[in-house]
């Protein structure tokens, strides 16, 4: 859902998003993998995402240092959610890492576990690519419940959201 907010949010920019998420067999809960392109142009191209730029994780137990060293490319951005200092990565060099308790958010909101919206506004202020406005209107249009306090979140992400570089 994340992914569906943030492509719609970069639509109402006037950008061109493609957005897409790879589901495995598992049961529901499983990890999910989600991609995002977006341009100033129609984009044509439609595979998988093998080098992104920015790398958003939703649940820290899935960072793996060694996998995300091979994927990502040079001066990426990194954004995770935890509530842990990033000693782990601060071991990488050369990117731009930003921390969110994302979690801890949602639950002091009464959203339990539903992180997306905290994490979108933690993406907001962590890359600039989008403004605030943008996601809040996207999530007026894609959240027809408890719309206020996903609003919320959002603001609350952007403000906690923790921002260092790997040196």
């Amino acid at each position: 859902m994340a992914s569906q907010i943030l492509g719609m949010a970069f639509f109402k920019k006037g950008m061109y998003p493609q957005c897409y998420s790879l589901f495995g067999a598992e049961r529901r809960g499983a990890p999910v993998v989600s991609f995002i392109r977006v341009n100033n142009k129609k984009i044509f191209l439609k595979c998988n995402i093998s080098n992104p730029n920015e790398f958003v994780y939703f649940d820290e137990s899935l960072f793996n240092l060694e996998e995300l060293e091979n994927i990502i490319t040079a001066g990426s951005k990194i954004l995770c959610n935890t509530n842990k200092s990033g000693k782990a990565l601060k071991e990488m060099h050369g990117h731009t890492f930003g921390m969110i308790d994302a979690t801890g958010i949602a639950a002091s909101l009464g959203l339990n576990r539903l992180i997306n919206t905290t994490i979108l506004g933690a993406y907001c202020r962590f890359t600039g690519n989008v403004t605030i406005d943008y996601i809040i209107e996207a999530t007026k249009e894609m959240i027809p419940i408890r719309t206020e306090i996903n609003i919320e979140a959002i603001r609350q992400g952007y403000a906690n959201l923790v921002i260092f570089n790997g040196e």
